[in-house]
């Protein structure tokens, strides 16, 4: 789980910077229509919807937007068919990276990714050619300074989860995808409020680069994440411990 060290804290960081983007809320409509089409509207049937709910009120969002989507999903009001991609890339220094997309026009989709890493020092890669380090994990976050390591790990453990791990500011449980909502909806009957949840890849192989290069495959995660159509991005970029941020 080591590839998943300190970007948690980084991310936690750029949330605000993110949210001012304007753009959260229509990646997570997204995610609930799809997880409705796919999976039905019944929260309690379908695990995907159920999550994706759960990042949207993390989020505030509305219940009338989440109502919507749902009913965007299931046929019940009309809504756009939404494609899911998934792109394998290479980054400066060679890290690998996934990303995750959902779209209404693939080609206009493709072009953008393509488009971003292009001028950020990064190329599309085969289908195949850096998957294969990523393995999909529940992330369930939580203050350090709101809890300790002991009382996270003691409940973590009792709810079921794989793993947990000191970030610094955050603390992280590690959960089998499967095992997420459990975990989580365990964690919260305890009394424990997470910063975020999400099910998300984690790359097993992990590389370390240098300041400069670090700072460009940020800002290359960044730009991608910046496009309408995507979704997540996951890299096996090992933050090192002596990295120093840009201003």
């Amino acid at each position: 789980m080591s590839g998943h060290s300190k970007w948690a804290s980084i991310k936690h960081k750029k949330g605000a910077a993110d949210a001012k983007r304007g753009k959260i809320f229509t990646k997570i409509i997204k995610e609930i229509t799809v997880a409705a089409k796919l999976g039905g509207g019944d929260l309690e049937a379908n695990p995907r919807l159920r999550t994706a709910v759960l990042k949207a009120k993390a989020e505030n969002m509305p219940k009338d937007n989440i109502d919507r989507a749902i009913k965007k999903g299931t046929g019940d009001l009309e809504g756009v068919d939404y494609i899911e991609l998934v792109y394998e890339a290479y980054g400066p220094g060679g890290v690998a990276l996934m990303i995750d997309a959902l779209t209404d026009n693939k080609n206009r989709t493709a072009a953008d990714v393509r488009m971003v890493l292009t001028k950020s020092g990064g190329n599309l890669g085969e289908t195949g050619c850096v998957g294969y380090l990523f393995n999909r994990k529940g992330i369930i976050e939580y203050s350090a300074e709101t809890y300790t390591e002991d009382e996270i790990f003691e409940a973590a453990l009792e709810a079921g989860a794989e793993d947990v791990t000191n970030q610094g500011e955050l603390l992280e449980v590690i959960t089998e995808p499967e095992e997420f909502l459990t975990v989580l909806e365990a964690m919260q009957t305890a009394g424990f409020k997470e910063q975020s949840a999400e099910v998300t890849k984690i790359a097993d192989t992990t590389v370390t680069l240098g300041n400069e290069q670090t700072h460009k495959v940020l800002r290359l995660v960044d730009r991608l994440e910046d496009l309408d159509d995507v979704q997540s991005v996951s890299t096996n970029l090992e933050i090192a411990d002596d990295y120093v941020p840009e201003d």
